[in-house]
């Protein structure tokens, strides 16, 4: 079987390659899939992609009339895919429903932290040999009140861990974790109710049409004065320029993200040489109380390690014909 891996990262090839070890014919492409790229997969039985690929209807219909019959997701996530235009023409896809929920939920914390203890400013002082300590006042995460948006996988690990802390943890889903609750406390509520009385406000909801911009000016509205707010989940829940808006006003006190919402182009790739094109972002980057990082809550030895393996499984089912647990 010959295979195209799209949007191959440095980071991840040397997992891919362990995987794969030589058994099937693999093509590894740096570059991104669009429909401007498809005919790169000319010949190929399957396709892998990344969570930065487009495989719109158009995309698809060039891979089917290229000779592609499966696609391989790297992510959990499919919202980059056409899947009715998928099903039309007859390509299965399968992706990676998990692939280290203990990775993303670890470096939801360590944002949560670092904002809090004002660790960043902390470190370039200090690289300035300025040794002052004023203005770097954080809060104890003990008795504070943590709302989590969403408790799956990720989310219930987030609320372990922030249990740890001795943090008083509300919830929300529309499908309830008893053991959340029966072992921690915590107690699922409404939306309104967990932004009313959060302190700290973390989102690990997928984006669906009803997710999309959950944070909003009229959710913000409903927040503490000076909360904070991490995703680490699709940038797209967060209205980026309310967020803004309640950053300038105080309303959101610390803002840490991983995602954002018009991300695509951007992160995974090195612009240092370029003149960065979005407004919103370079202003966001002005605030000493936010904490951007490029989509690497995932990034870790498991994770990769758990992703290509996934990946190499679903590429085996399709080629022996037989039941794929995570077919789409």
């Amino acid at each position: 079987m010959k295979i195209a891996v799209f949007s191959t990262h440095k980071f991840e090839k040397k997992y891919l390659e362990h995987v794969f070890n030589g058994k099937y014919d693999v093509k590894y492409i740096s570059t991104t899939l669009s429909f401007e790229t498809a005919s790169l997969a000319q010949g190929y039985d399957a396709v892998s992609i990344f969570v930065t690929d487009t495989a719109c209807a158009l995309t698809l219909q060039i891979l089917a009339k290229s000779g592609v019959k499966f696609l391989a997701l790297r992510s959990a996530g499919y919202n980059h895919v056409d899947l009715a235009a998928a099903k039309r023409l007859k390509i299965k896809i399968a992706r990676v429903p998990e692939y280290s929920p203990h990775a993303v939920a670890e470096h939801t914390v360590a944002l949560m932290l670092a904002l809090n203890r004002k660790l960043i400013r902390a470190h370039n002082r200090v690289m300035d040999q300025n040794f002052s300590l004023d203005g770097l006042v954080g809060f104890d995460m003990y008795m504070k009140t943590v709302g989590i948006i969403g408790t799956g996988k990720i989310g219930s690990v987030v609320a372990k861990i922030i249990n740890g802390l001795g943090c008083r943890i509300l919830l929300h889903d529309k499908s309830e974790n008893v053991e959340l609750h029966d072992k921690y406390g915590a107690i699922y509520t409404d939306c309104d109710t967990l932004c009313k009385e959060s302190d700290i406000i973390s989102l690990h909801v997928p984006l669906m049409p009803e997710t999309l911009h959950l944070i909003n000016k009229d959710c913000i509205r409903k927040m503490k004065r000076g909360v904070m707010l991490i995703n680490t989940s699709r940038g797209a829940l967060v209205s980026t320029t309310d967020v803004l808006e309640a950053l300038k006003t105080g309303q959101i006190g610390y803002l840490g993200l991983d995602v954002y919402e018009e991300e695509k182009g951007l992160f995974f790739e090195d612009h240092s040489e370029d003149i960065l094109q979005d407004d919103i972002i370079a202003r966001l980057m002005t605030f000493n109380n936010v904490i951007i990082t490029s989509h690497q809550a995932f990034l870790t030895d498991t994770a990769l390690s758990n992703i290509a393996k996934v990946t190499f499984d679903n590429l085996e089912c399709y080629e022996n014909d037989t039941k794929c647990d995570n077919e789409l």
